[in-house]
C-alpha cells in the first residue's frame, strides 16, 4: 500500500508537471506522473516509451531515439509505443494524428527492405511527424483516449448493430462504452462487430485506420486491441452523417438480400485476365450503384474474392493512371501532382484496405467489404484523362532496352518531376522482362526521403502489396503509378530526414 507520504510526492510532482507543461517535465525525469493519474491510460512495459514520445521536445526527440536504438530498443518496439502514443494522444479524431498512425506499420515494413544501415530512416521520418503533432496539439495534457466504463449490451440487437446505432446518433459515450464492453472478447470478435461501423460510409480513412489499427496488434500484442480500435469507434461517430441516410446505408443490406450473399460459402471460380479487366472496367466507369452490383453478382456466381479483389485494385491504379494532376497548389502538392490526397491515392488505399479486412473479417464482412470497397472505387473518374498513363506518344520516344539504362533515366526523370516520362520508363522495364526488385529499390529512396503528404509510406505498401497479389497481366500497372506519384512528390523532403541520416551516420 502507498504511504502518506508517497502519496504526497505523487500529487505535488502532479501538480508541478501541470504547471511547468510536459517538455520540461521529461527533461526533469517527471513525465511518469501522468501514467499514475487515475484518468489516464497506461501501456504497461511500453507505457515509458510511448511517455517519452508524448512528452519529448522535437529537437531532442530522434538524438534520443538513436541512442535508444543504439541501446537495444529494436525498431518494432519503436513502432508499436509510437502507435499506442499516438492512439492516446488523438484517438481517431486528428486528421494529421489518424495519417501519422496510418503511416507506421507501412514504414516498419519500407524498413525491411532497406540495407540495415539505413533501416530506422522511415521509422524515424514517421516518429518526426508523430512529435510534431503530438506537441503541436499539446501533449499528454491533451490527450483524447481516457479509460472508459463498459455498458451493458442490448439483448435485442447485435453488438455491431447497438455500436452503429450509437455512433449514427454521434453518441461518444455510448458508443464507447458498448465497445468497451465488446473488446472484452476475443481481438477478432471486437474487430468483426467493428465492421457495421466502417461498412457505413465510404471516407478513405475510415477504412484504412480500421485496417491499419488490426495491424499494429501484431507490434503491440492483442491486449492493446481496445486502445487501437477503439480509434475507429471514435471516428465513426465523428464523421457520421448526422441522421441522414446515404445510399450505401440502403444498397449494402440491400444486396446483399437480393443475392443471398450471407452465409454463402466463398466461390472459387476461376476468372481469366479478361474477366478481371472487364470486371475493373465496370468499378471503373459506370458509377457506384453498378460497381457494388456488379460485385455483389460476382460473388454470387461463385468468383473468388481474389479474383474480385484484383478487379477493384485495378480500378483504382487506373484514378492513378488517369489522373490529370491538382489544378491548384496546395501546402506541399504543386499544380500538376497526383500524389498525397488524390483520388487515385486515396482510392488504392481504400482498395488495398478493403481486400485486406476481406481476408481477415469472418464471411458476412468479407462480402460486405467488398461490395462496399467497389462502391467506394466506383464513381470518381469525372474529369479524367481519357487515356491512362503511359500512353503510347510516350512509350514510342523511349529506345533504350537496357534495364539499367531504363532504371537510370527513370531516376532522372523523378527528379525533374516528369510524371509522364518515369511511368512510361518504368512501363516499358516491365514489358521488357525487368526484374521488379531494382524499380522497387529505386522508388523505396524517394518515398523515404521525401514528404509525401502524408501519403508517401502508405501508398508505397499498397502497391508493394497490390503487385505481389496482382497477376503477370496487370501487376506493372501499379510499379508504373508509383514511378508516376513519386516524380509527383520528389522535390520536397521531409521534415527532420536530414538529422536523422546525420545521426545514423548515412548518405
Amino acid at each position: 500500500m502507498e504511504s502518506r507520504r508517497e502519496f504526497l510526492a505523487d500529487v505535488g510532482r502532479g501538480m508541478l508537471v501541470a504547471s511547468i507543461g510536459p517538455a520540461l517535465a521529461t527533461d526533469l525525469g517527471l513525465s511518469s506522473a501522468f501514467a499514475d493519474a487515475p484518468d489516464a491510460i497506461s501501456f504497461g512495459k511500453l507505457e515509458p516509451l510511448a511517455a517519452f514520445l508524448q512528452d519529448t521536445p522535437l529537437d531532442k526527440l530522434q538524438p534520443a531515439l538513436v541512442e535508444k536504438l543504439k541501446a537495444g530498443t529494436d525498431l518494432r518496439t519503436l513502432v508499436a509505443a509510437g502507435a499506442l502514443a499516438n492512439a492516446r494522444e488523438f484517438g481517431g479524431k486528428h486528421y494529421e494524428g489518424y495519417h501519422t498512425f496510418m503511416a507506421l506499420a507501412p514504414a516498419y515494413e519500407m524498413s525491411k527492405e532497406l540495407p540495415k544501415e539505413q533501416q530506422a530512416l522511415p521509422i524515424l521520418k514517421v516518429l518526426y511527424r508523430n512529435s510534431t503533432h503530438i506537441q503541436g496539439k499539446g501533449g499528454r495534457q491533451h490527450e483524447e483516449l481516457h479509460p472508459v466504463q463498459p455498458l451493458p449490451l442490448p439483448a435485442d440487437k447485435t453488438p455491431g448493430e447497438a455500436l452503429l446505432e450509437a455512433a449514427r446518433k454521434n453518441d461518444y459515450k455510448t458508443a464507447e462504452g458498448l465497445f468497451a464492453t465488446i473488446a472484452k472478447g476475443k481481438p477478432k470478435d471486437a474487430f468483426d462487430e467493428l465492421q457495421e461501423c466502417v461498412h457505413d460510409e465510404v471516407n478513405v480513412h475510415r477504412v484504412v485506420l480500421a485496417w491499419r489499427a488490426w495491424m499494429m496488434l501484431d507490434f503491440t500484442g492483442p491486449d492493446q486491441a481496445h486502445t487501437l480500435l477503439r480509434q475507429s469507434v471514435l471516428f465513426a461517430c465523428r464523421e457520421h452523417n448526422r441522421g441522414s441516410i446515404t445510399e450505401i446505408q440502403q444498397l449494402l443490406p440491400k444486396l446483399l438480400d437480393q443475392y443471398k450473399l450471407v452465409g454463402r460459402k466463398f466461390g472459387t471460380r476461376a476468372a481469366d485476365d479478361a474477366w478481371v479487366e472487364k470486371l475493373a472496367k465496370v468499378i471503373y466507369g459506370e458509377g457506384r450503384t453498378r460497381a457494388a452490383d456488379a460485385v455483389a453478382a460476382a460473388l454470387a456466381e461463385g468468383f473468388s474474392p481474389e479474383s474480385v479483389g484484383e478487379a477493384m485494385s485495378l480500378a483504382a491504379n487506373q484514378l492513378v493512371l488517369r489522373d490529370p494532376g491538382r489544378r491548384q497548389a496546395d501546402g506541399f502538392k504543386q499544380v500538376g501532382s497526383v500524389h498525397g490526397d488524390s483520388p487515385g491515392v486515396h482510392a488504392s488505399d481504400a482498395a488495398n484496405a478493403w481486400r485486406n479486412i476481406a481476408r481477415v473479417s469472418n464471411q458476412r464482412n468479407a462480402v460486405a467489404s467488398l461490395i462496399v470497397g467497389a462502391y467506394h472505387t466506383g464513381g470518381q473518374n469525372g474529369g479524367q484523362l481519357p487515356d491512362p498513363y503511359p500512353q503510347a506518344a510516350q512509350l514510342e520516344k523511349l529506345r533504350s532496352t537496357d534495364p539499367a539504362a531504363l532504371l537510370k533515366e527513370t531516376e532522372a526523370a523523378v527528379k525533374a518531376r516528369d510524371q509522364a516520362l518515369a511511368c512510361a520508363l518504368v512501363a516499358k522495364y516491365g514489358e521488357l522482362g525487368g526484374q521488379a526488385r531494382p524499380v522497387f529499390d529505386l522508388l523505396l529512396k524517394y518515398a523515404v526521403s521525401e514528404d509525401g503528404a502524408l501519403h508517401a509510406e502508405k501508398y508505397y505498401r499498397t502497391v508493394t502489396e497490390e503487385f505481389n497479389s496482382s497477376r503477370p497481366a496487370f501487376r506493372w500497372r501499379q510499379l508504373a503509378a508509383l514511378a508516376r506519384v513519386t516524380a509527383s512528390e520528389y522535390g520536397k523532403p521531409a521534415p527532420g530526414m536530414e538529422e536523422a541520416k546525420r545521426l545514423l551516420g548515412v548518405g
